[in-house]
C-alpha cells in the first residue's frame, strides 16, 4: 500500500491521489509538523486524531489507525514539496485553508511555536497555494479556540 503511494509521490508528474490516499496524506503531512521540531508529543497525537476524526466523520479508534498508518507513511515520504504538490492536486482550493489551519492546529497543540514549525509552515503554506495572510488568519482563528 505504502509503496504504490509513494511511487506515485515521486512520479516526476504526480497523478491527482484519490480519496483515501489524499486523506492519508494529509495525515502524514500532518505528523510531518508535528515532528518537525524534533518533539511528538502525546498533545500533539491527539490534536492529530481530532483533526482527523472530524475531518473524516471517524471513531477515535478509526483516527489513530490512520494517524498510525500516516506515521509509517510520513516515515517513507521523499520530501515535502512533492507530498505537498500531491496534495495540493488532491484538495480543492476552497479547502487548502482548512488544511493550512488543521497544521496550525498541530503546530500549536504544545503550546510552543517553534522556529522549526515555522520554517515548515511557511513552505507548506507556499507550496499549497495559499498566501501569508491566509495562514495568518487561519493561525489567528487556531489561537483564538485555545
Amino acid at each position: 500500500m505504502f509503496g504504490d503511494l509513494i511511487r506515485r509521490l515521486t512520479a516526476p508528474e504526480p497523478a491527482p491521489l484519490p480519496e483515501l490516499d489524499a486523506r492519508l496524506a494529509l495525515a502524514a503531512l500532518l505528523v510531518r509538523i508535528a515532528k518537525s521540531d524534533g518533539h511528538y508529543d502525546e498533545r500533539e497525537l491527539a490534536r492529530i486524531d481530532k483533526i482527523l476524526a472530524e475531518r473524516h466523520g471517524l471513531n477515535p479508534v478509526e483516527a489513530a489507525k490512520l494517524r498510525a498508518q500516516a506515521e509509517r507513511l510520513e516515515h517513507e515520504a521523499p520530501d515535502t514539496v512533492r507530498f505537498t504538490r500531491a496534495i495540493k492536486d488532491a484538495v480543492p482550493y476552497e479547502d487548502r485553508e482548512a488544511v493550512i489551519e488543521a497544521l496550525w492546529a498541530v503546530v500549536l497543540a504544545d503550546g510552543v511555536r517553534d522556529h522549526e514549525e515555522d520554517a515548515l509552515m511557511r513552505m507548506t503554506t507556499n507550496l499549497l497555494g495559499v498566501n501569508d495572510r491566509d495562514s495568518a488568519l487561519a493561525r489567528q482563528r487556531v489561537e483564538a479556540r485555545g
